[in-house]
């Protein structure tokens, strides 16, 4: 199971993911930008236009978290969509294969601490997507994934990429 990576970009920080889907892009484009695929995957609730500049709002399903604010900052229908997440920067680029495509999830961030716990929630996450497009249901339970790699992310990261520990529920 390949995990993310972790970029310094000098005062800011940035974990990747690339994903291999045996999808085409098209379909992965909309389980990637409509709301009602995003909810099988994405960890909140997305209420807003794609369109640059537009304004999202972002609620938690559980009313656990409170809802905020995010901004589009770039959209290229069936290849790149990047928006404020709160204080993150969430890039998600499409590239077309003969065999699918490749999805690549940039999260910029500024706070090193939380590295760790944020990789294993995208890896989380994307596991979700997978899932979702190849058989439309969970193959484990929610946190399952979570708590499985982030040792993981851990190790690779060290203490300072994991000073923030888990979410409440974790």
């Amino acid at each position: 199971m390949a995990i993310g990576t972790l970029e310094d970009l000098g005062g800011r920080w940035r974990l990747r993911f690339t994903r291999e889907l045996a999808h085409p892009q098209e379909k992965v484009w909309r389980a990637i930008t409509e709301p009602e695929h995003m909810r099988a995957w994405f960890p909140q609730h997305v209420s807003g236009e794609w369109v640059v500049g537009g304004p999202l709002t972002f609620s938690s399903p559980d009313g656990l978290v409170p809802e905020f604010d995010g901004e589009v900052l770039a959209y290229q229908p069936q290849s790149l969509v990047e928006f404020r997440w709160g204080t993150d920067v969430i890039r998600l680029e499409l590239a077309a294969r003969p065999d699918g495509c490749t999805l690549t999830l940039l999260d910029t961030f500024g706070e090193v601490g939380k590295a760790a716990r944020d990789a294993a929630g995208w890896h989380e996450c994307l596991d979700r997507l997978a899932d979702d497009l190849d058989k439309g249901e969970l193959s484990f339970q929610p946190g399952q994934r979570w708590a499985e790699v982030h040792p993981r992310y851990v190790e690779a990261f060290g203490p300072e990429g994991a000073a923030i520990g888990p979410p409440p529920g974790y």
